[in-house]
């Protein structure tokens, strides 16, 4: 297979920037991994983010771009389009040597029980923009057949654990908006599902509370004490029960649980609860892990770091402490499944979101103007 210089790009439900990165890939076993960046948005940006959530809860047409939804598909793809051109800038490569862009655009509507996922982001235009072709809608065909549409970075996964020669039972868990673990043994497709709510909630307390965007390095929980009455209201919901695959909405949990405590307790608990909730995940797979691997914003928490090594009974590292980036991985298993989308191969299955069978998914833009494929 040929190798492809791609991009890949990340806005993810946390909502705090573009992550761009850089690979050389076949999309299957041969992984480089580049240079990587980081292009927040301002608050303005973050802002007609979130009313676009709010407008796109009633909706039933994935297409549809009522209201705010298409001054935020502008805004999402003018972004992303910034975003490449200044890391190129940046990095002095010319957009002539990219082969491929993964852009999985910005979520503001999952759910797969009603087969609907709606991702907002203009494919063709970010292509014609840029002048290299683009991969995108990455998550609508698993959602067709029936799967949850997420987690889709799985395969990526597995491909870095086998190019970085680990042996036995490891998980990684991406902590974004929502977190969500792949866990990966030797010679078995590897399984996947979302674990629980990751960054989402504390950021809303951060933002409802204080107006900041998130807990800084988890400064206001470790203010705080985790109110353990609270703490078990919210792992009694449904979800935890359920055997893997399955998704969440970035919006499925609400601070309601918590609404009473102090800002530094309400965050202390948020932050136990995303860790409690990959526990409850464990005696729904094979076999305990050995290693666990956290990458995403919430490898930048040392609180929450913290609460994942008391609570989990196996070891616990980052991605950053392996020589992985934990800020980067998504962006760079987008740029991956770019390469899957150009060639053709699978980028779910069965064990990783509930498709009845392994699924090619994604739409090409071409740069030129010829269409989309």
């Amino acid at each position: 297979m040929p190798l492809y210089r791609a991009i890949g790009l990340m806005s993810g439900t946390s909502m705090d920037g573009v992550d761009v990165a850089l690979i050389e890939t076949d999309g299957d076993a041969q992984v480089a991994l580049g240079p990587a960046g980081h292009f927040p948005y301002n608050d303005s940006d973050r802002a007609l983010l979130r009313n676009a959530l709010g407008e796109a809860a009633s909706l039933t047409d994935r297409d549809a771009r009522p209201g705010v939804l298409a001054f935020a598909e502008r805004m999402v793809t003018d972004r992303h389009a910034e975003a490449v051109e200044a890391f190129l800038a940046a990095n002095a490569i010319e957009a002539s040597t990219i082969d491929l862009v993964g852009f999985h655009g910005q979520t503001v509507l999952h759910r797969p029980k009603q087969r609907l996922t709606i991702q907002i982001g203009d494919g063709p235009a970010l292509a014609a923009r840029l002048g290299i072709d683009v991969a995108y809608d990455f998550r609508a065909a698993d959602i067709a057949a029936g799967g949850e549409g997420a987690p889709i970075v799985p395969v990526f996964h597995r491909a870095l654990v086998a190019a970085g020669g680990m042996k036995g039972e490891v998980a990684l868990l991406n902590i974004g908006g929502v977190a969500n673990v792949t866990y990966v043994d030797d010679g078995m497709s590897p399984i996947a599902c979302d674990t629980g709510p990751g960054n989402a909630l504390i950021d809303d307390l951060m933002l409802h509370r204080t107006g900041a965007p998130i807990d800084r390095h988890g400064h206001m929980a470790a203010r705080g004490r985790v109110n353990e009455a609270a703490l078990l209201r919210m792992l009694a919901h449904p979800f935890f029960d359920q055997p893997p695959p399955k998704s969440l909405d970035r919006n499925a949990f609400a601070l309601d649980a918590v609404e009473r405590l102090s800002t530094e307790d309400a965050a202390a608990t948020l932050t136990a609860f995303t860790a409690a909730s990959v526990l409850r995940l464990f005696p729904h797979l094979p076999t305990q892990p050995q290693l666990l691997i956290v990458c995403g914003g919430g490898a930048r928490n040392p609180i929450l770091v913290r609460e994942l090594v008391m609570r989990l009974p196996c070891r616990v590292t980052t991605a950053d402490a392996i020589g992985w980036s934990a800020d980067s991985m998504e962006a760079q298993a987008f740029a991956y499944l770019a390469a899957r989308v150009a060639e053709g191969l699978p980028l779910t299955f069965p064990t990783t979101t509930g498709a009845p069978q392994p699924m090619c998914g994604g739409v090409l833009a071409r740069a030129q103007a010829t269409g989309v494929s």
